[in-house]
């Protein structure tokens, strides 16, 4: 029988659920407990930031909110990563890495809540991010139009997109792994496979042995990785980063992780998935794998976690304060940045709700 490829796929990890250290050989910056000490603080920012916005968003000040809870290592992972001069499109979920590169929570707050402007990133590199985007995997597209870009123009930058595993079943996902492939593009593709689909499961979700060979057939580099572990995120995206920034091609990175809450506000997984599944996830949370790591080194204890949480509460209370006290945008606004020049038919819509406006209706 004659052969006519093969592929195996690597898995990744360097820190068990416990935190214990499985391999010896440890990438560089796993070495500086420093910058270590820092993902973790990243991490629990983002957790912190996670709870408050769903507190908001049952209180009735935010809208539907997309939690985290559960990707603290996979999103901060990528984000850390990436230079600044990269370019991160990315679904609704992966705030860890939006932190890491300088969006606000404010930022976060005023998008859901409805307000446009929170899209409107205020610092570098966040700034030439890309906004958020709901509808499923068209994201990766983006990437791919942008790794093409940088590609032409000779730039040493890299594009990095972000979808679920729901998401990688979609033709965008497909039609931009193929053309970064087809092109030899500087693309990361992450799959960040949290085992649900809002309320559909991996098993049924796609017959591929794992998520990240889906890239083999587009010729990309591909490996399935711990995503509960930050050392094995970061070492696997600063690989595909490297390769990608040399011209040797693009990448898909599947990080395995689980999400830990609802999808959004809107649903409740306890109607589809089983309290003993969750329970199991939770012995796996990413927090504790690191935060025992770093204690086994000496460098982190009780005390400076409670010190950095009382600092992310003040931080919290900070920006949930500036995004509440936020003025309104003028009703007009929803007709005024859709065209360039306005249509006659919401030229009227438009004089029609400034007048009810101003009657005070």
């Amino acid at each position: 029988m004659t052969i006519a490829a093969k592929f195996e796929i690597e898995y990744l990890q360097y820190l068990d659920a416990e935190g214990n250290q499985i391999r010896d050989d440890l990438p560089a910056f796993a070495n500086d407990l420093e910058h270590m000490v820092g993902l973790y603080k990243t991490m629990l920012s983002t957790r912190v930031f996670d709870a408050k916005s769903v507190a908001l968003q049952r209180t009735g000040k935010l809208g539907t909110y997309a939690s985290c809870l559960g990707h603290e290592a996979a999103h901060v992972g990528v984000g850390s990563a990436m230079k600044p001069e990269d370019v991160l499109t990315l679904s609704y979920r992966e705030y860890g890495a939006q932190l890491y590169r300088g969006v606000q929570p404010r930022e976060v707050y005023m998008y859901w809540g409805g307000d446009e402007r929170g899209n409107d990133y205020q610092k570098e590199p966040a700034r030439h991010d890309f906004a958020w985007s709901v509808p499923i995997a068209t994201q990766c597209l983006h990437a791919a139009g942008s790794a093409l870009a940088f590609k032409i123009r000779k730039e040493p930058r890299v594009a990095v997109c972000t979808v679920g595993d729901g998401g990688s079943s979609k033709g965008d996902f497909y039609g931009a792994i193929n053309i970064a492939g087809a092109q030899n593009l500087p693309l990361v593709a992450v799959i960040v496979n949290n085992q649900w689909a809002i309320s559909v499961p991996r098993r049924i979700q796609s017959g591929a042995g794992t998520l990240a060979q889906k890239g083999i057939a587009a010729g990309l580099d591909c490996i399935q990785v711990d995503g509960n572990d930050i050392i094995a995120v970061r070492k696997a995206m600063g690989d595909a980063l490297d390769r990608a920034r040399n011209g040797e091609g693009a990448s898909v990175v599947e990080l395995v992780t689980y999400r830990l809450g609802d999808h959004t506000t809107a649903d409740d997984a306890r109607r589809y998935r089983g309290e003993d599944e969750v329970k199991e996830a939770w012995t796996k949370d990413p927090m504790k794998r690191l935060r025992n790591w770093l204690t086994a080194k000496g460098v982190w204890d009780d005390a400076k976690e409670e010190a950095w949480k009382a600092e992310c509460d003040e931080w919290m209370d900070n920006e949930v304060n500036a995004y509440l006290e936020t003025r309104t945008q003028p009703v007009t606004a929803m007709f005024d940045y859709i065209f360039a020049e306005v249509p006659a038919d919401l030229a009227r819509q438009r004089d029609y709700a400034l007048s009810l406006e101003q009657k005070g209706h």
